[in-house]
């Protein structure tokens, strides 16, 4: 914690990563301290490869699940190897016997946003933390472009608030302020009526578009779970055990375990999830064809799924493949809680 923080502190915040918070502050304690634990269950070698990634805005959660699945496959009474070599692939865990023989091997799989969502979120938080500066206690929007609105770039970011902390103090009773191809509205208070009062007591707070907004859906990550169990199929032939993939999705997502659940079983008719937050100006669009939606195809070679939940400690569930010709091992139905 010490060495991120003088090494990233003294960042203007604008310039810090996402995860710098849960790096340094206290409140993150216990979280920190859980990674540690996880950290010390690894070969040397794979600890410090994951000390490394860890605090990377982009593999913050997937470092996070592979330690989070270790964990509760341990917990189940299970003795598990990390990235271990078995005829040239290396599942992220493999469950051994006694004697060290493979007897499961479980692929981890994190359903991630385009990799552009986060140099859009980093961008927007820039802004954000700029706009604190300015000493007028509103809370601002980004008005509706008749689609997404994309962040601005640093310079522009920096324009765009000297501008709005020159109109905001000259005339601090209006609602909408156009700057640099940019419109922001102050936000009203539901309740009371009025402009609504900053969280941040004498300076102003913006609420940025999410980057997020739009339907939620599983889909794409049980594909790649797909492609994962046709990678491993032969493997897991040749030594006639389990394969299980192991999946958890970031927060961006919006994707849980009901989503999965829904896809496995089916639907009698289609079922629409959004997401969206305060100043999220548009969220998207999606095509729904009416009619059933048939269960998930479990692909040859899946013999079974964990579920990764996204908080502290990480709970994990198992949903079976009901048709396997290797069921899952016994220890992890029903499976414990990760810690």
């Amino acid at each position: 914690m010490a060495g991120h923080r003088r090494r990233y502190g003294r960042r203007p915040p604008e310039q810090r990563q996402l995860t710098y918070d849960i790096a340094v502050e206290e409140v993150y304690e216990p979280w920190r301290q859980w990674l540690d634990d996880q950290f010390a269950r690894l070969p040397d070698g794979a600890a410090t490869t994951m000390a490394r990634r860890i605090w990377l805005d982009e593999q913050f959660w997937p470092v996070n699940f592979e330690l989070a699945t270790g964990a509760g496959l341990r917990a189940a009474g299970l003795t598990v190897g990390y990235e271990q070599s078995w005829d040239g692939l290396t599942p992220d865990w493999t469950v051994l016997s006694e004697n060290g023989k493979p007897i499961a091997f479980v692929e981890v799989h994190t359903d991630q946003p385009p990799t552009t969502t986060f140099g859009q979120m980093r961008a927007w938080h820039g802004l954000v933390e700029r706009i604190k500066q300015i000493p007028v206690p509103v809370v601002l929007q980004a008005a509706s472009q008749g689609g997404p609105v994309l962040p601005p770039d640093a310079g522009t970011a920096k324009r765009i608030t000297q501008d709005l902390k020159n109109k905001l103090l000259s005339n601090p009773h209006a609602i909408t302020f156009a700057s640099h191809g940019y419109t922001f509205l102050v936000m009203a208070d539901p309740r009371r009526g009025g402009p609504m009062k900053s969280p941040l007591g004498m300076h102003a707070c913006f609420v940025p578009p999410s980057s997020r907004a739009g339907p939620v859906t599983a889909a794409p990550m049980m594909e790649q779970v797909r492609k994962k169990a046709h990678t491993y199929r032969r493997l897991a032939d040749k030594y006639a055990i389990p394969f299980i993939v192991a999946a958890g999705a970031h927060r961006f997502t919006g994707v849980t375990l009901q989503h999965v659940r829904d896809i496995l079983t089916g639907l009698p008719a289609p079922k629409i999830t959004l997401q969206f937050n305060w100043g999220d100006p548009y969220i998207g669009e999606q095509t729904v064809h009416p009619g059933a939606i048939p269960p998930w195809q479990w692909p040859q070679g899946l013999d079974g799924l964990i579920w990764i939940h996204g908080e502290l400690p990480f709970p994990l569930a198992a949903l079976p493949n009901p048709a396997a010709p290797r069921p899952m091992p016994a220890a992890l139905l029903p499976l414990p809680t990760a810690g």
